[in-house]
């Protein structure tokens, strides 16, 4: 990974590939919106598919990978309110195997690194995102993998749902500790995110304090960057080398939010109508990047899904980390705040904004890397 801690060289730091320019990237237009890590993997598969290219149409098909959420848990789910409003859960993924091996030794079963739920109102026009601490202490419900049954276990950490139980079991535990049915889940990995964003031509940042991180490898002076995917990810995962910063995942969630916004905008702006070649290179690395439900396993699905949100954008969406505390028998393992966490769920359940008071009190939103990353 890069390093671009030269004094020596200009503030801005550039990716290796990148080439400079000495100017920032002109304002994202507001043709085009997307929502979170699944809009920013969608937009180029609406552009591709409304080209009406069919031979690119069917190669990105056959890159999709889909999970038949449905199938999987049958009626045991939450009522499917029909309100116009929509719950999608979207999973970064930490398995160690194939090329995700760089990061640490394969033990045999990812964990959700990243865990959101992504609520759209209404409308279509705005959104409301809850990150959920993969150190989240929950009641594990039971699940099944390849028709073995997995039983459930009490305070459980969140991320060990899809480690045990895979996607299925991962929309299960969502749905248990909120009430509300997912209409769909979407998951990307490490290896995906990385040349996502490299496919992208990098994601434009400004750090006001140094970070350096030997665990993610991730080192950047204060000032503006232009992060590649190995750099972006190192980012997104770092906890202990941001000044200030508790060293918890809490921390971490803060700086992937605020990288979340920078991306849709980053997407938004970057002209892919005018390139053929790039377009369907960020639309071939989008579909190979993901794997979904089998409702959005197709380019078909994907588009109908982008153009459904493509009225929102970074402003129009409200961030927050599910209440939790610290727990008590356990500093490196937090515990929901059973009152606002409930708060936060009827909110969503009821397609109302999430009230401030929710999170008034919670240790979610204070991981000290607020203000960091802009």
């Amino acid at each position: 990974m890069a390093d671009s801690s030269n004094a020596a060289k200009p503030a801005r730091s550039r990716s290796r590939g990148i080439r400079p320019t000495g100017r920032r990237r002109k304002a994202p237009t507001r043709r085009r919106r997307v929502l979170t890590i699944a809009g920013c993997t969608l937009a180029g598969c609406v552009l591709v598919g409304g080209a009406g290219l069919g031979y690119v149409y069917f190669s990105l098909n056959g890159n999709l990978k889909g999970v038949d959420i449905n199938a999987a848990l049958g009626d045991d789910r939450p009522e499917n309110i029909d309100n116009g409003s929509m719950d999608i859960l979207v999973m970064g993924s930490d398995s160690r195997a194939g090329q995700n091996s760089a990061y640490g030794a394969d033990e045999g079963g990812a964990r959700s690194d990243t865990a959101m739920v992504v609520h759209v109102y209404e409308g279509h026009k705005r959104a409301s995102v809850v990150s959920i601490p993969r150190d989240t202490l929950i009641e594990r419900p039971d699940c099944t993998k390849d028709g073995k049954p997995v039983p459930g276990q009490r305070r459980a950490m969140f991320n060990t749902a899809f480690e045990v139980g895979g996607p299925a079991c991962a929309v299960k535990t969502v749905e248990s500790m909120s009430g509300i049915r997912m209409d769909h889940f979407v998951e990307v990995d490490f290896t995906g995110f990385k040349k996502l964003i490299d496919a992208l031509g990098g994601v434009d940042i400004t750090t006001t304090k140094p970070i350096n991180d030997k665990d993610s490898h991730l080192h950047l002076p204060a000032g503006a960057h232009t992060l590649n995917g190995e750099q972006a990810l190192g980012l997104v995962r770092t906890r202990h080398g941001v000044p200030g910063g508790d060293g918890s995942d809490l921390g971490r969630i803060q700086l992937q939010q605020t990288f979340l916004k920078a991306l849709m905008d980053q997407v938004r702006g970057i002209g892919l109508m005018s390139n053929p070649a790039r377009l369907y290179g960020i639309a071939d690395t989008a579909t190979k990047a993901i794997t979904t439900d089998t409702d959005l396993n197709s380019v078909t699905g994907l588009m109908g899904l982008a153009k459904s949100l493509g009225g929102i954008g970074s402003r129009n969406i409200h961030m927050v980390t599910l209440p939790v505390a610290y727990d008590p028998a356990d500093p490196n393992r937090v515990l929901p705040l059973q009152k606002q966490t409930g708060q936060v769920w009827d909110a969503l359940r009821q397609d109302k904004d999430i009230p401030a008071s929710a999170v008034k009190d919670s240790a979610g939103d204070k991981g000290g890397t607020s203000g960091y990353v802009k």
